[in-house]
């Protein structure tokens, strides 16, 4: 502007509102350069040092709140709130500390619970060097590499939110009805998905007839045979399984995942799809539409293998396609 510029063309060029540009022009105008220096934001001073903050953001993010002698796991303004108290002596109202939390970068968030017996040296040597030689040693024999998984559907499990009015919840008419399904299936990292349905009890014939499904229909397809890693369900251990897997002469080779590390397994991913993001959101009226709606979830799902890939983007699969 002070080689011409009209201030409209300036406030075009830099996105502001021309109104802006002729204010600063007054400003510049009335008190030169010190009169367009930015001013200190007034208001009340935080109580807490800079310090004092960054002890607090240590603990909400890296400690269990059990640690520190609370009675929950989860962290809350309000126990936030005790803890600056306990720490410094220094009393904030509930509405400063979200303030307080927010500009540290921390936000209310859903948590990823984790088994305590889990071994985390197991976990990592599964995933630094047992998964990777299993991972060679299958593609040096010709196989594919499943991961499966087993869970069961009722039909009075509902997931999900709808909008309503504040204060009022909104009701969802639902069968009282009371229906299950079991499931099991297995999925590749390339986003193949196979799957069975069956009622009942998960036992050792219902994994057998599954698996030599699995394996026939694999052989079929790409004449590879097949590894499946699963968890460690009684099931997969029985004498039956392992007395069936030892006739497919090394074409089939059953693996077990860490104990308690559920997290490991992209099959779980396949449960959260059908269960909660689709039949979860609907209502069955009768038995069969339900299994229907089950059925109808999981083939959605078997033909859509850029969806199946996508979780393994999990980080905690990452180490699938590393």
């Amino acid at each position: 502007m002070l080689r011409g510029g009209h201030p409209e063309n300036v406030a075009a060029a830099i996105g502001m509102g021309r109104g802006t540009v002729y204010n600063w022009v007054a400003l510049f105008r009335a008190g030169g350069d010190a009169a367009l220096l930015a001013k200190p934001i007034p208001g009340r001073p935080t109580k807490l040092s800079a310090e004092q903050r960054r002890r607090v953001a240590t603990l909400v993010a890296g400690t269990d709140p059990r640690q520190l002698a609370f009675d929950f796991a989860l962290w809350t303004r309000d126990m936030v709130r005790e803890l600056i108290s306990r720490e410094f002596g220094i009393d904030l109202s509930l509405s400063a500390v979200g303030r307080m939390l927010h500009t540290m970068g921390l936000s209310p968030q859903r948590p990823l619970w984790r088994a305590w017996q889990a071994d985390p040296g197991k976990v990592q040597a599964w995933k630094d060097t047992e998964f990777p030689a299993i991972r060679a040693r299958a593609r040096k024999a010709g196989m594919t590499v499943y991961f499966g998984d087993e869970a069961g559907l009722r039909s009075d499990y509902h997931a999900g939110t709808t909008w309503g009015i504040i204060g009022k919840t909104p009701v969802v008419k639902a069968t009282g009805a009371r229906h299950s399904l079991n499931m099991i299936s297995a999925v590749t990292a390339q986003g193949l998905l196979r799957y069975s349905t069956y009622t009942g009890s998960f036992t050792g014939p219902v994994f057998i007839e599954f698996c030599k499904k699995l394996l026939a229909d694999t052989e079929k397809a790409t004449g590879r045979g097949v590894v499946l890693i699963v968890d460690g369900h009684p099931v997969h251990r029985a004498k039956k399984v392992k007395d069936w897997v030892a006739t497919t002469n090394g074409r089939f080779e059953l693996i077990a995942l860490p104990a308690y590390s559920p997290q490991l397994n992209p099959d779980e991913w396949v449960w959260k799809n059908v269960k909660h993001d689709r039949v979860g959101r609907t209502s069955a009226k009768t038995k069969d539409e339900f299994i229907a709606l089950v059925r109808s979830a999981l083939r959605r799902l078997q033909r859509r293998p850029d969806l199946v890939r996508g979780f393994f983007g999990d980080p905690d699969l990452a180490y699938i396609t590393a």
